[in-house]
């Protein structure tokens, strides 16, 4: 698995308040260096145990082209000592995610069963004292075999290889939402399905009806207590309208589902398209934050909040809260001409007043030549760019909003590339990869520059309840010779700390950051 991090980072954080690294207290402790024998490996998932345990899931890799050929589980205790490992010698192709409940750890994959021609959701489940993994079908679903069924594109409005699927869990990890888009004979089928991480399935809805007229591309969702409300957003694309060359083919809605059918609010007023909308359930309301955008500038211009009644999704409230003149000439200079980004949310935080502090940034993907295997190859970068940070009141008034300028690219792996963010209290922190010492620039801008270290600093940025910046070098790389996988912490709020996996090569080391 070849990750290419270069691209150099590249961040101006711009008409912020500069103040110095006392304030920020971050601090943070290392594991032991050990030895690993899987020199190709990517993380699949972690989590915690009822027992203050940490286990980490790696898939790792062999043959050429490099693919899966097992998955190496290692439990650390809270010291961060490894106490066990195993390897579990099972080649899934499309092991999707994974989890711990109940001294269980339970791993979820997407496979063909070529006798029955169907997709089916296989759980793989074993104790973590004793490992002996069995095998059980959670959701079976006949089709095709296609190149690539988690193929689910965001940001495309066609269906056009007969099958596709997606999970998303919601934040608190209580549950998993799966869709399906297939084709059964001549006509197409949508269903949403919501499990819990107990596997019991909660919901199973038809969805079919909805995509004559458009094809849905979820993104985020939250989920009731009781786990018998979904609530999903997503992107809704037009299948059958003509379009003029200035209007967007596609509009956010949000969908609800429970029991007795679903419901969906569109989000189209004139003149203002909203972005990269998520869903925060609060009590009886249920919030939604999100960009707006103006049609003819073709670029975000500020921020959008909703807050609708959790059962009738009937709008009680809504402010557009436009960017100032000064946050425009931060994010696009002066350039008129600047194409609309896709924002993926990172973090929300609910702040002690219920505020709420959101982190997005702008990804897509390009084509590009890859000749490091001694042909010339073409092969999908992706880019994680701009960092938007904000604030709303508990009302939706946007109190601050900062960019953040960044440009990243990488090949495969992005665990090294972007950045994590973490809540505390009325504070928001960034954790960022850099090779170089900040440079201070004139109008009062900051840049972090990778550079071409092959173990880069971990920088910590905080951004505080009034929106002013500090910032720290927190790990040095005199200090952890290994690459810090800074976009995939292990976040444990309940002791108000991130658990980050270092790794290259045959070496590996746990960094512990504590507030």
């Amino acid at each position: 698995m070849k990750t290419t991090q270069g691209l150099a980072a590249l961040f101006l954080l711009t008409a912020m308040t500069i103040s110095t690294a006392q304030d920020i207290p971050v601090a943070y402790s290392l594991g032991e260096n050990y030895s690993d024998r899987y020199k190709f490996s990517t993380l699949l998932t972690s989590d915690s145990s009822a027992i203050g345990e940490t286990v980490f899931v790696r898939t790792y890799y062999g043959g050429y082209p490099l693919h899966p050929k097992g998955y190496f589980i290692e439990i650390y205790d809270a010291d961060l000592n490894l106490v066990r490992d195993y390897n579990y010698k099972y080649a899934g192709e499309h092991m999707v995610d994974g989890f711990v409940k109940n001294g269980q750890l339970y791993l979820l994959e997407l496979v063909y069963n070529v006798g029955q021609e169907v997709y089916q959701y296989v759980v793989h489940q074993s104790t973590l004292d004793n490992f002996n993994f069995t095998e059980r079908v959670l959701l079976s679903v006949a089709s095709k075999e296609v190149i690539n069924p988690l193929a689910v594109s965001k940001y495309n409005q066609k269906f056009g290889n007969g099958f596709s699927t997606a999970v998303h869990f919601n934040d608190e990890r209580s549950a998993f939402a799966i869709t399906v888009h297939h084709r059964q004979g001549k006509n197409e089928k949508y269903h949403l399905y919501l499990y819990g991480t107990d596997l019991k399935q909660q919901l199973d809805h038809d969805f079919t009806a909805e995509i004559a007229d458009k094809n849905y591309a979820f993104e985020n969702i939250a989920v009731s207590k009781d786990l018998k409300t979904l609530y999903l957003t997503g992107k809704a694309f037009f299948a059958k309208r003509r379009f003029d060359v200035t209007e967007r083919r596609f509009q956010y809605e949000l969908v609800k589902i429970n029991d007795t059918g679903h419901q969906i609010q569109e989000f189209n007023d004139t003149g203002r398209f909203p972005e990269s909308l998520k869903p925060i359930l609060s009590g009886a309301d249920l919030k939604v934050v999100g960009f707006y955008a103006d049609r003819k500038d073709n670029r975000y211009n500020g921020l959008v909040y909703f807050n609708l009644d959790a059962n009738s999704l009937n709008i009680k409230n809504k402010k557009y809260n436009p960017f100032s003149d000064q946050f425009m000439m931060d994010k696009f200079g002066r350039q008129v001409d600047s194409e609309l980004k896709n924002l993926i949310f990172k973090d929300v935080h609910i702040t002690p007043e219920n505020g709420i502090l959101f982190s997005a940034e702008e990804y897509f993907v390009t084509k590009g030549e890859d000749i490091s295997g001694g042909g010339t190859q073409i092969t999908d970068r992706y880019h994680y760019n701009d960092i938007v940070v904000a604030k709303l009141d508990a009302s939706g008034k946007m109190e601050w909003a900062r960019n953040i300028n960044k440009s990243e690219v990488t090949q495969g792996d992005a665990s090294y590339a972007s950045y994590s963010a973490y809540g505390n209290g009325n504070d928001m922190y960034f954790f960022i990869n850099s090779g170089e010492n900040p440079q201070t620039m004139n109008n009062e801008r900051i840049m972090f520059k990778q550079g071409y270290s092959r173990n880069p600093n971990m920088f910590v940025i905080k951004v505080d309840e009034k929106g002013a910046l500090s910032h720290k070098k927190l790990v040095d790389d005199k200090d952890v010779r290994l690459p810090i996988m800074v976009s995939r912490p292990l976040i444990k709020k309940d002791s108000d700390g991130l658990l980050f996996y270092a790794k290259r090569g045959s070496r590996k080391q746990l960094v512990r950051v504590s507030f």
